[in-house]
């Protein structure tokens, strides 16, 4: 069963901007891979998309950012199920590195994909 993305959080404050440097090279990874499908497009201010997936929405945008310092934080319902289907779509990770974090008072169940775009993202079950 796939994993339900409940929330984004793009680590610089907006998950609706991430920095891509190529969005055409980009956008199978989080198709195939993540499960997403290509909400919108847009050419201006700069190319970008938006993305979705169960009740969440990012945006990647070739905006002149640097990818290898950004992300999204992803809240899951099951963190297990998330690596699973991931590997299951092609990610090339064969260990999860399954870890336990304290935010916001709160412990979570996390693990973290690099994409091949450089941004990271966490993948987080409230435990």
């Amino acid at each position: 069963m796939a994993a339900v993305f409940k929330t984004a959080s793009g680590y610089q404050g907006n998950n609706m901007a991430l920095p891509v440097p190529d969005l055409d090279a980009a956008i199978p990874f989080y198709e195939t891979v993540m499960g997403f499908r290509v909400v919108s497009r847009s050419e201006a201010p700069h190319r970008s998309a938006v993305l979705g997936r169960d009740r969440i929405q990012i945006g990647l945008a070739e905006n002149g950012g640097d990818s290898s310092q950004d992300g999204c934080a992803f809240e899951v319902d099951n963190a297990e199920s998330a690596f699973a289907e991931l590997k299951e779509n092609g990610l090339e990770k064969d260990d999860p590195g399954f870890g336990i974090e304290e935010h916001g008072g709160r412990s979570w169940k996390v693990f973290y994909v690099v994409a091949p775009d450089g941004l990271c993202y966490w993948f987080g079950e409230r435990r």
